[in-house]
């Protein structure tokens, strides 16, 4: 779910709802959500993101929200004919980014602590804290920046000043959930959204990897997509895998199917949640190096197939390095041999 957002020359994705007055905490919620995936506000209760399957994705998840909350919602494309024009919804864009990176450079200049100022036993110290927090929030900030605010130049060069003298903080740990039988997933078809992007790539690897080595993947446009009784659906809107409360579908397949006693696929999962989420979770200084790496595979390869492949291999080297550097290795299960587009 980071995110390719690629835009009509005039297209937009509108959310139109009605959050009920109580309880009170179901519109902070909403708020933040809304947030997170970037989108402005037209209208009161009326929000727009940039046309694009990515945007249709996070306001179906968010309109779930709300009816689930006792709301109404609907989302729809649309083209502005009067009133707004286009450029004036890009510069809006550009506007609401350009205030987050302010607040990341003003928050960047005001790290005064020296890099000899470290917690006791070689720890990170305060000033690294803020800096691992900052570096997150820049990335969740770029993530959301569909075109190209000017003031992102400023944050980047005020984290590199800072990074000069402070170096970055550590890794959170996730946690552990209920297994399913992997026995009746072999040689299934497994159908997910097409331009594949994080979460997909991760997940389609790990389905190759470590649940059904002859797996067959199907890329579908979902709005024309029926599904048929045979075919299982993973990170698409009501799929059988995919997002589940606050995990992402790499981290439903994780724990659903058994596999999160196996500390590198926790490591990876770590990842994956926090560039497809946007949430900064867990923090880890690596996650904005990967994601520019899958940003860059994706760019580059236009191909599904081949997304999964070079995705696949990227993310298979990444559990081969986790692993050799965790301890516990005996509680992950055998590999086998997977596919050439899975490993």
């Amino acid at each position: 779910m980071s995110k390719s957002r690629e835009s009509t020359a005039a297209g937009w994705v509108l959310l139109i709802h009605q959050i009920p007055p109580k309880p009170d905490y179901l519109r902070v919620k909403i708020g933040r959500r809304l947030q997170r995936v970037g989108a402005i506000a037209v209208k009161n209760s009326v929000y727009v993101l940039p046309d694009g399957d990515q945007s249709v994705e996070d306001f179906q998840w968010i309109r779930r929200q709300i009816v689930d909350g006792g709301g109404d919602a609907s989302v729809c494309r649309a083209a502005f004919i009067d009133g707004l024009t286009d450029d004036e919804l890009r510069d809006a864009f550009r506007a609401a980014r350009d205030a987050d990176y302010e607040e990341i450079t003003q928050a960047a200049r005001a790290v005064q602590l020296p890099a000899r100022a470290r917690g006791r036993g070689g720890e990170p110290g305060r000033g690294e804290d803020e800096l691992s927090r900052l570096r997150k929030r820049f990335a969740t900030v770029a993530a959301i920046d569909f075109f190209e605010a000017p003031g992102r130049a400023a944050a980047d060069k005020a984290l590199n000043a800072v990074e000069m003298k402070l170096a970055p903080a550590g890794v959170r740990r996730a946690v552990a959930a209920p297994r399913i039988d992997r026995g009746k997933y072999r040689a299934r078809t497994w159908v997910t959204r097409k331009a594949v992007f994080v979460d997909r790539i991760a997940s389609a690897w790990l389905i190759r990897r470590f649940i059904d080595p002859d797996a067959r993947f199907r890329f579908v446009d979902p709005e024309s997509y029926r599904p048929m009784p045979s075919e299982l659906r993973f990170d698409m809107f009501e799929g059988e895998f995919t997002h589940e409360g606050d995990r992402c579908t790499f981290e439903t397949l994780l724990y659903r199917f058994g596999l999160e006693n196996d500390p590198a696929l926790i490591a990876i999962a770590e990842v994956v949640h926090d560039i497809d989420l946007k949430d900064a979770k867990y923090e880890r200084p690596d996650t904005p190096g990967i994601e520019t790496l899958l940003t860059g595979i994706a760019r580059n390869t236009p191909n599904d197939e081949e997304r999964i492949e070079h995705g696949g291999a990227l993310f298979a080297a990444l559990y081969a390095s986790a692993r050799g550097g965790t301890s516990g290795e005996a509680s992950a299960p055998p590999l086998s041999d997977p596919p050439s587009a899975g490993a």
